[in-house]
């Protein structure tokens, strides 16, 4: 106890002393901290100066430790901030952290203020800092005219920027319209305010778009300054201009560009003063005008710049210096300077400094009765005030605590009791911030607790120190004793250390300080104690090391490292080349103690050491290897190497000998391996059978071996080169006969009909027998059935079948080997089934879920497993379509069978047919089949989208009108409601004009349409639709004609187009031409490829759309055949073309191409030609009928004849060319006579405009009749097949 008269100085003191003296530590122990009372302690806090984003929620944070878990309040502006009144502002669970909603209506302008959290407990209140929060701000630019900067070369000029003010400020960059950053440099630069300065102007600165941006990262928006224009005038350009307005008298001419000497442009002035922040970053800027470019260099006046915290940016133009303090106050000094000068400017810097800390008050943990201080010491300049609070409240006004003694900067407790506990905060603040911590004083009343787990076990190294813990709390602070043994005395001396935090240290441990620890924790409301244990163990040693070693290149090399280590420790060595991992080179051999080097080159020159490494101590030691260059020698011839000889057997014994050899020649490669085998002379004589291989260093080997074998053994060689011829064989040695030692392997039992068994196995091979008589115990009994087992022995086969068997039940079986000297071990057991019969019911409760016009789901009940009778494999699902339900029609049954694995209840059946009708039955499947099929269900699928329609062909054009017929679609898939047609024109530069749509009934299968513009071609999208909508369409183009007088086009064919949605539009006739509309031309392509074959020759066309005068060839070979293509080129640009000379009765196959169109061709197609006709030919000259016919021929001409030659003496004129010429077709032209295809059609329009090919079916007038004038021969008639064309010729009179 301190006596009165002692001063207060002294006391405070002394206090503090005693605090250093007898304050307690807490340990950081999760258990300990969860049950000890603690005054809360705030963990995390948002930051004083708060800047959010005003679109999204405010989160200020607030958490807080303590025992029990404190609550949570909060100020706002000074005043009790209610959350529960206002909806937008919720607290976390168990946290003081408050969500602002602003995304959900809040405005966050409506929160702008100052916070602070007070977190609570019976022990205490701790407060935070005061977080102010502000939403951050982007604002506009404020519009402003900008004129043009016009400025004469080698001038200084300065863009200003003039950001809006942002919260917090923005990233100011220049760019062009580009959106690419303005070069800068030494003469371009950007200011640190923002504005661009040029130092001199030259011609290459002239552009209009110099774009400030200021970029606000808090609200991730960029703002754009309008565009600013610079001008710059050559003293050229300058000259000229002044020179062509003044007459020849007048004086004029610019002054020339001129050398100027520096003058700054920021700062302005002389000298300028900058204040700032200790820590912060200093930055100081200087920018020169002048021509040259002035050189910016920095220096600071009686001292200099601090060195690692000073760096020169924008090209030494700004001066930044880190980490600011006091002593960096001064005058600094930029000079610019260039050949005709420079200037000058002093900047007076003035750091000054928010509070900072010297000592932050700490967590003080007291016992009843005990002393402690708070001290709270922070610098600043100005000097920071120091004031403090208690549970957040200044402490003059805080209720009084007799305990306790504020003296400036420090608190002082004397005799704390336990309602002493609080908690106190330090507030240091000057004009440029505050420092704020809270610190607790929390008076605990504990027994000691031992913290280090009992029975814990050390293990240290002979001759290391050793420590052993024992970590406590008490309050008071406990006593610590250490005992060694039960009943040991209490340790003291020299030879032990005792440490503040409980442990025992012992400097040098020896064996003999083995054993048990007893900790002693005691104060005066209670004691405990806890054991460790101790265990000293033999230090590792390395016994022999390895050496140096000096070795010829290409030799062996051996390093040696040999260990002693405690037997209770295991040791691992690790070698290392050159402190690095070995190289992965198979040549590096690690043993047991020693690491060999084979082979050894020039890159294995290097110190290897061997670590030896275990749980408690490491030991090394290294050599070094140096690897010399081999003596000249002769060439060195490299070889397999000799064979072995001297092969000796030694140690005979029942199942093992020892073998040895002597090694043939090396032939100058080292011997890498031997390989050892073995011939049984008993089984299989001459047959050599590999037994196992040694290393090269090794000549002798204990080979294992089997009973009942004539052994004779070899030896092969082995080197880098290859192998040996095999040694001589040793001699033979008969191993006595033995038990089998093994059972036949991969055993089962699957039965092959109903009523069996069929038990298999693999055999043993010879040796294995070991004896002679080898046979088998076959075993078998039903399982789950108290049955014996019965057994049966056979020969030495694979195979054994019982017969009688339930079906399919599972039996238990084995198979044991035995010989003349008895069985084999017992062998194990595996599980068999009898045979299976086909499955006994059919699934049953079989339901069908349509999903959609083509997918269905069926539903089954699975079947009992005891009428399967067999593996259940799976369930069959066979379905088949009924008929269609649009249609009516029944065609063939095809039914489709689906496989379902496992025991499963369901499967989806797809590509079903629209609106058709199914049944489907379900099976179920073994290994022997299939069982009964279920009753047939039936289901229909609901309709679908229709197909194409089969064809559209557009015939008799007029001058306005085109008639339209059309086949309905092959798969209707439904009811058909109505047809799409879509229309529009099209002109010779492919562009199109507006889209007309026409709804037909379904009923209906041709249409005129009426009103179309004359001499134009039309592009025609048509497809038909069911309820559930639209199918695929084709499209056609057809042409009104010209006039009337004009020659009708030929009919358009089908064709079949791609899939195009299209708007409707009113189904209005225009009658003036529409403008058009540019689109891309259409890619070439060839397709429908159409053929009609007879016995020997087959007739090819095609549709063909794309560029004119496209070259066409025709492909073609035998189908399946790997032959090269035949290519028959076509004359000019017709569609169609006829193959000669093909075996009848043959499929080929057929393609068509198109030269210089980047070599596209059409699909494959394959036809086949016609079976060989008997030969039925006769002389018919030697025909009655023949002669009769030819004599009236020739009877018939004579009567021409003189009928002619009457008529030309008369003087009358036949006029048979007139005829031809009024009756002639044009655009039937006969057919060409040298390769006998057809010429082809062209229109009477201009070669120009088209000279496209006709398509499939336009080979007759588009009236569809045969004018008198044309010849009825046929010329080919294909009369086979369904497919067969007839196509004919004019035949002109001569």
């Amino acid at each position: 106890m301190m006596k009165k008269s002692i001063s207060a100085s002294k006391a405070s003191l002394v206090l503090f002393l005693c605090q250093m003296i007898s304050a307690l530590d807490v340990p950081l122990d999760s258990k300990l901290l969860e049950e000890l009372s603690q005054p809360p302690t705030i963990t995390q806090q948002s930051p004083k100066d708060y800047i959010v984003d005003p679109r999204e929620n405010i989160v200020i944070q607030c958490e807080a430790k303590g025992k029990p878990p404190p609550s949570f309040s909060w100020t706002r502006n000074g005043t009790h901030f209610d959350i529960d009144k206002d909806a937008q502002v919720t607290m976390k669970p168990n946290s003081g952290t408050l969500v602002i909603n602003i995304m959900n209506g809040g405005k966050a302008e409506a929160y702008e203020g100052v916070y602070q959290c007070t977190a609570r407990n019976e022990r205490g209140a701790a407060i935070s800092n005061n977080i102010v929060i502000r939403p951050s701000r982007s604002p506009l630019w404020t519009k402003e005219k900008l004129e043009p900067n016009q400025v004469r070369e080698g001038d200084s000029l300065v863009l200003h920027c003039r950001p809006p003010v942002g919260l917090p400020p923005p990233i100011i960059f220049w760019m062009d319209n580009a959106f690419q950053r303005l070069p800068q440099s030494e003469r371009v630069s950007q200011g640190l305010n923002g504005d661009l300065y040029f130092s001199n102007v030259q011609p290459e600165d002239t552009r209009e778009d110099y774009i400030c941006y200021a970029r606000f990262n808090h609200t991730q928006t960029i703002q754009q300054k309008q565009p600013i224009s610079v001008k710059v005038f050559s003293m050229d350009s300058l000259n000229d201009t002044i020179a062509a307005n003044l007459s020849d008298t007048d004086i004029y001419g610019a002054k020339p560009v001129t050398e100027r000497q520096p003058i700054l442009l920021t700062p302005t002035g002389s000298t300028s003063t900058k204040v700032e922040l200790r820590g912060n970053v200093l930055l100081l800027e200087c920018i020169a005008a002048g021509l040259p470019t002035p050189v910016i260099r920095w220096i600071k006046e009686g001292g200099e710049l601090p060195a690692n915290r000073t760096f020169f940016e924008n090209f030494k133009k700004t001066l930044k210096i880190i980490d600011v303090s006091e002593a960096d106050s001064g005058n600094y000094k930029c000079i610019a300077r260039n050949i005709l000068g420079s200037a000058h400017h002093v900047i007076s810097v003035t750091v000054k400094a928010a509070p900072y800390w010297i000592t932050a008050p700490r967590n003080l943990v007291l016992s009843p009765g005990e002393d402690g201080t708070l001290i709270c010491r922070a610098n600043g300049n100005p000097k920071p005030n120091i004031s403090w609070l208690a549970n957040g409240v200044p402490i003059a006004i805080a209720p009084e605590d007799p305990s306790r003694k504020v003296d400036g900067d420090t608190i002082i407790f004397s005799h704390v009791q336990e309602r002493s506990s609080a908690v106190y905060q330090c507030n240091a603040s000057n004009e440029y911030g505050y420092l704020l911590a809270n610190a607790f004083v929390n008076v605990l009343a504990e027994p000691p607790r031992i913290l280090t787990p009992a029975n814990k076990l050390y293990q240290v190294i002979a001759d290391s120190p050793a420590l052993l813990d024992c970590a406590y709390f008490g309050s008071p602070k406990p006593e610590i004793e250490w005992f060694k043994g039960v009943k040991g005395s209490i340790l003291r001396g020299d030879e032990y250390v005792f440490h503040d935090n409980g442990t025992l240290e012992i400097p040098v441990a020896q064996k003999d300080s083995t054993g048990t620890y007893t900790c002693v924790a005691r104060n005066e409301l209670g004691k405990i104690q806890n054991e460790v244990r101790l265990e000293v163990k033999d230090p590792t040693m390395i016994i022999k090391q390895p050496e140096y070693k000096v070795i010829q290149r290409y030799g062996q090399v051996s390093f040696e490292c040999i260990i002693k280590h405690d037997f209770t420790l295991l040791p691992t060595v690790i070698w290392l080349k050159d402190n690095d991992e070995l190289p992965d080179d198979e040549r590096f051999l690690v043993g047991k103690d020693n690491l060999t080097i084979m082979n050894v080159t020039d890159k294995d020159d290097g110190t290897y050491t061997c670590i030896v490494n275990t749980t408690l101590d490491s030991v090394s030691a290294s050599a070094v290897l140096t690897v010399v260059a081999a003596p000249p020698t002769p060439a060195i011839i490299y070889a397999r190497p000799n064979p072995p000889f001297d092969l000796e057997l030694t140690g005979q014994l029942e199942r093992s000998v020892e073998l040895s050899w002597i090694p043939g020649d090396e032939n100058n490669s080292p011997i890498t391996n031997f390989v050892i085998e073995y011939e049984d002379g008993l089984h299989e004589p001459g047959v050599w059978h590999y037994q196992t291989e040694v290393p090269g260093t090794q000549t002798t080997v204990q080979l294992k071996l089997s009973p009942y074998v004539n052994y004779s053994f070899r030896v092969i060689a082995v080197n880098e080169i290859g192998r040996s011829q095999p040694s001589e064989p040793s001699e033979q040695y008969l191993t006595k006969s033995a038990n089998p030692d093994e059972n036949p392997s991969n055993v089962q039992g699957i039965g092959s009909e109903p009523d069996n068994l069929v038990i298999t196995w693999e055999s043993l091979k010879g040796f294995q027998s070991n004896g002679p008589g080898l046979q088998y115990k076959v075993s078998w009994r039903q399982k789950d059935v108290d049955d014996e087992w019965t057994s049966v022995i056979v020969a030495n086969v694979s195979k054994y079948i019982v017969s009688g068997t339930p079906t399919f039940v599972p039996y238990e079986i084995k198979v044991q080997a035995l010989n003349d000297l008895g069985y084999a071990p017992e062998p194990s057991e595996v599980i068999g089934h009898s045979g299976e019969d086909l499955p006994m019911v059919a699934p049953g409760n079989v339901q069908v879920h349509v999903i959609n016009s083509t997918l269905a789901k069926v539903h089954w009940d699975p079947v009992p497993l005891k009428t399967v009778r067999g593996h259940l494999q799976g369930y069959k699902v066979y379905y088949w379509k009924v008929q269609s339900l649009s249609r009516r029609s029944r065609r063939h049954v095809e039914k489709k069978i689906l496989t379902f694995r496992g025991n499963k209840t369901f499967g989806m059946l797809p590509g079903l047919e629209p609106y058709s009708s199914y049944k489907l039955n379900v099976r179920v499947v073994n290994g022997k089949g299939e069982g009964p099929a279920s009753p047939d269900k039936v289901f229909k699928t609901p309709e679908g989208v229709p197909s194409s329609p089969s064809f559209l062909k557009i015939t008799n054009p007029t001058l306005d009108s085109l008639t339209l017929e059309w086949g309905s679609p092959t798969h209707p898939n439904g009811v058909l409601t109505s047809y799409i047609l879509k229309f529009q024109p099209i002109n010779n530069t492919h562009e199109l004009g507006p889209l007309v749509e026409i709804r037909i009934p379904a009923n209906e299968s041709s249409l005129i349409l009426k009103n179309l513009n004359y001499s134009t071609r039309y592009k025609f999208y048509f497809n038909a639709q069911t309820s559930v909508g639209s199918g695929s369409q084709i499209t056609e183009e057809a042409v009104t004609i010209m006039d009337e007088a004009g020659i009708l086009r030929p009919a358009v064919g089908a064709g079949k187009g791609y899939s195009e949605t299209l708007f409707a539009t009113s189904p209005v006739m225009h009658t003036v031409r529409p403008t058009f509309y540019k689109v891309q031309p259409l890619y070439p392509r060839i397709r429908n490829v159409t053929t009609a074959a007879a016995e020997t020759y087959a007739n090819i066309s095609w549709e063909y759309e794309g560029p004119d005068h496209a070259n066409f060839y025709v492909e073609y070979g035998v189908a399946g055949s790997k032959e090269d293509w035949k290519k028959e080129i076509v004359n000019g640009s017709r569609s169609f073309f006829v193959l000669k000379g093909l075996t009848p009765g043959t499929a080929y196959k057929v393609r068509v191409g198109a030269e210089g169109l980047s070599g596209f061709r059409s699909s494959e197609d394959v036809f086949e030609t016609g079976p060989a006709m008997a030969s039925r030919q006769v002389d018919i000259a030697t025909q009655g009928w023949f002669i009769g016919l030819m004599c009236a021929v020739a009877l018939l001409i004579l009567i021409l004849l003189i009928v002619c030659f009457i008529r030309r003496n008369k003087g009358g004129k036949y006029p048979v060319k007139e005829k031809e010429d009024a009756h002639a077709d044009p655009e039937i032209q006969p057919m060409k006579e040298d390769d006998g295809t057809f010429g082809e059609y062209r229109s009477l329009e201009s070669d120009a405009e088209d000279h496209k090919p006709l398509k499939k079916g336009s080979r007759t007038p588009s009236d569809r009749t045969v004018k008198k004038e044309d010849s009825d021969d046929s010329l080919v008639d294909y009369g086979e097949g369904v497919n067969a064309v007839k196509i004919t010729s004019d035949s002109p009179c001569n």
